[in-house]
């Protein structure tokens, strides 16, 4: 099965996590696609004035969690058992899986088996209604935030899995442009509110130096 994106819509890893229509991180939503459309992601990533920061974060958590699901549905084919039976980011990073739940023991596999765990995993805290509220009125809970950030290093693993050991691939399917934006989108909104410590970050330090130095 090849998940190119002939229709972009369809063709993801996992399947989409939809925010309800007519709901406020829907108009949340669609006020971070309208200010991404500017082209400015220093702006588009900044909280909106009035806005509930944990709401924010919730609903580009969400947004991120469907881009990368995405941009790794579409190089599957060249992610298996045999080319990466480790889950590494370049010769100096290894990653092993572990969710202090169902594995606490961190385990080796390989890289589509770990994304498989890490993407079901995520999947796992944004169907949960007391980790992500989507009815207005319900609070997050006090340990919001250090969920949120649990998922954005993790979901980061992948965009360094991706760099590392399947750039060729992207840049045949020609989703080279689409990865870099998506990546500096999600770079910017780490750093505008210190979401992933700067040592975890370090498979890709030079490519974010580069995609973001432009944006000083």
């Amino acid at each position: 099965m090849s998940f190119l994106f002939g229709s972009r819509s369809s063709k993801t890893f996992k399947p989409k996590k939809n925010i309800p229509e007519g709901s406020h991180q829907y108009e949340l939503l669609k006020h971070a696609e309208a200010t991404l459309g500017s082209g400015n992601l220093r702006m588009a990533v900044m909280l909106p004035e009035g806005e509930d920061l944990n709401e924010w974060v919730a609903v580009n958590t969400v947004d991120f969690f469907n881009q990368i699901n995405m941009l790794y549905g579409t190089i599957t084919d060249f992610c298996t058992e045999e080319i990466c039976p480790v889950m590494s980011a370049g010769p100096k990073y290894e990653y092993h899986w572990a969710d202090g739940t169902n594995i606490k023991k961190p385990i080796k596999c390989s890289a589509p088996k770990y994304i498989d765990y890490l993407m079901t995993w995520v999947q796992d805290q944004l169907d949960d209604e007391t980790l992500f509220p989507s009815k207005i009125g319900v609070p997050f809970p006090k340990n919001f935030m250090s969920v949120a950030k649990t998922i954005l290093k993790r979901l980061f693993r992948v965009y360094a899995h991706i760099y590392h050991q399947h750039f060729d691939p992207v840049i045949q399917l020609q989703e080279e442009a689409h990865l870099n934006t998506s990546f500096k989108h999600f770079i910017f909104f780490v750093q505008e509110f210190n979401l992933i410590d700067r040592r975890e970050l370090a498979p890709l330090q030079e490519l974010i130096e580069k995609l973001t130095s432009k944006d000083r």
